[in-house]
């Protein structure tokens, strides 16, 4: 069958198509799924998205309308398909929720490093031949509290990697998991005790209407002066405003991103020729405590494998009428704890 696939980078074209081994079609496009450019999956039964891609429901009605039966999302996050709508619509939607917990998870220790150890600031000053020490002072990992807000798959595997290292875990998560606990000796908390208790706080939940801004103005109020923070999450898990407001009175330390609320139409891209419209980035990126990298947890060879041939598994599993664990339907409504 022919598959529509839009925002497909460079990067992982190849992948998809060694995943497929001849026995479909692919449709790359440059553009992201919009309204607008939805009309470009005509002939298409499968359209292959990914997470700054539109599946809003009026996006889902049109691709209904031009025949598309099958939604492949190219990510383990699926915040921007409206799933109610596309089970309404009688479209099929699958993700990859366990392409490698690894590549985000190591992600997330190498923002951390490089935000303790001054990685940034040291290169500079090396590359000038100015080889002092006195601004890069860090402090050891080892014997630190860090809190893991949402504790699934990329959680549970930092807290091992984290537990390597000597950390003390604090866990916030709506579905405990007793294995982490045996194993990490993990401590779950509320999110006002983990605010208030941590030295590291790493952000790794779904985003939905109840976590967006989970990390707001009141939490982090509630951290410890010079807390670092980190979110590989999703980028609107904490309000950026009030991040960057305490980011510039201290009380916070040091904040690593690898996703960003309004990374929408900015990551991904080129906007190196023109100077960047995005003021809030502009007054983060000033910041010498401030490490962002554009969306880039899960670009290893072993998570793009993954993710190309997960999404063909689940096409394939479609056409044989055959199940597959990949496959999402709309959730029941769930409240967070306090």
């Amino acid at each position: 069958m022919t598959i529509t696939v839009f925002s497909a980078y460079p990067f992982e074209r190849p992948y998809l198509t060694t995943a497929a081994q001849g026995h479909h079609t692919f449709h790359f496009l440059d553009a992201a799924l919009t309204l607008e450019t939805a009309a470009q999956a005509a002939g298409s039964t499968a359209v292959a998205i990914f997470v700054n891609d539109d599946a809003s429901a009026p996006v889902l009605e049109k691709l209904r309308a031009l025949g598309v039966r099958y939604l492949l999302v190219r990510a383990a996050g699926h915040d921007n398909v409206d799933l109610p709508a596309a089970h309404r619509l009688g479209l099929r939607v699958a993700n990859v929720p366990h392409y490698s917990p690894f590549a985000i998870a190591e992600h997330t220790l190498a923002l951390m490093l490089a935000l303790n150890r001054h990685l940034r600031q040291a290169d500079a000053q090396v590359r000038r031949a100015d080889f002092r020490l006195d601004n890069l002072v860090g402090f050891d990992l080892h014997g630190k509290t860090v809190g893991i807000i949402g504790c699934g798959t990329i959680g549970g595997t930092l807290a091992g990697l984290l537990h390597g290292f000597g950390c003390r875990l604090l866990g916030y998560d709506i579905q405990p998991d007793a294995e982490l606990t045996r194993r990490y000796g993990l401590e779950y908390v509320s999110l006002n005790e983990l605010c208030a208790q941590a030295d590291v706080i790493t952000l790794h939940a779904p985003l939905t209407p109840v976590t967006r801004h989970l990390m707001n103005a009141a939490q982090l109020a509630r951290t410890k002066r010079g807390v670092m923070l980190i979110n590989t999450g999703r980028g609107a898990l904490l309000d950026t405003e009030a991040a960057l407001k305490v980011l510039e009175s201290g009380q916070l330390g040091y904040l690593g991103l690898d996703v960003y609320e309004h990374e929408k139409g900015l990551f991904f891209n080129d906007h190196s020729r023109q100077p960047l419209q995005d003021a809030l980035l502009v007054r983060l990126l000033a910041h010498p405590n401030v490490l962002i990298t554009g969306h880039q947890g899960f670009l290893t060879h072993d998570a793009l494998t993954n993710i190309a041939t997960t999404s063909i598994e689940s096409l394939d599993c479609w056409l044989a009428g055959q199940p597959t664990p990949n496959e999402l339907v709309p959730p029941p409504p769930m409240a967070i704890p306090a």
